[in-house]
């Protein structure tokens, strides 16, 4: 996998520089999109791409469910400090955000502490642990019935981020249980590393004066492209 383009604003008519410069007749033989939840580039991509399946795999969900579980957690601090109350929280972070299996053992006993003050940043993680299973069904059929009893059970919770989470899972509903009529074959997970390898490029370059000088640094570290021949080889 390699960078093939990159675009100077995220907008929807840098994406329509893509497509132009693609191409009508490959865009129209991509059968596969992962793009993310942002909805211009789902239209850009259904117009263009229309034989293709959109999905909207486990990796942006998943940030989108972090984020809305760190709102939670940071604005309980933030409450908790204000009236004075025990640090309960401190130095406890990560033992919520961290996922159980890569959790040291301090880790999982912290969150058993937790239980005792009934703080709403454990109950998003617990919702969110629940929110995982989705990603485990294989039949459709179970999987729709799944998502949509815990989007009922999430809209009853007192917690405004994960309501705000549960109303983006009923809009994209029927993008996010493509991942199963894929098969579980593709993700973008890749391909955010690959953004992220960019993204240290460009702050290495500590600026550029041009876009076009910007647009040639992604390409040399992840296109492939052919470096010169050293002028020595040492084995």
């Amino acid at each position: 996998m390699r960078r093939l383009w990159v675009g100077r604003d995220r907008t929807q008519q840098s994406l329509e520089k893509f497509f132009a410069l693609v191409g009508e007749q490959l865009a129209g033989k991509v059968e596969f999109a992962c793009p993310d939840m942002w909805r211009p580039y789902l239209e850009v991509v259904a117009r263009h791409c229309p034989q293709a399946l959109n999905i909207l795999d486990r990796f942006h969900s998943g940030a989108k469910l972090n984020k809305a579980r760190d709102e939670v957690r940071a604005g309980e601090a933030r409450r908790m400090l204000r009236q004075g109350c025990e640090p309960v929280r401190k130095n406890k972070r990560w033992c919520l955000l961290k996922r159980p299996e890569n959790s040291t053992g301090k880790q999982d006993i912290r969150p058993r502490e937790l239980l005792a003050y009934k703080l709403k940043s454990l109950r998003a993680c617990l919702v969110k642990e629940e929110f995982e299973l989705f990603w485990e069904y294989d039949s459709p059929a179970f999987e729709a019935k799944f998502l949509d009893a815990w989007c009922k059970r999430a809209m009853r919770s007192p917690i405004e981020p994960v309501k705000r989470f549960a109303r983006t899972v009923r809009t994209h509903r029927e993008l996010l249980r493509n991942d199963v009529r894929a098969k579980k074959q593709f993700s973008s997970v890749v391909i955010e590393g690959l953004n992220n390898k960019a993204k240290v490029t460009l702050t290495k370059a500590y600026g550029h004066r041009t876009f076009r000088i910007a647009e040639l640094s992604p390409h040399h570290v992840l296109g492939r492209l052919p470096g010169p021949r050293p002028a020595r080889s040492f084995f």
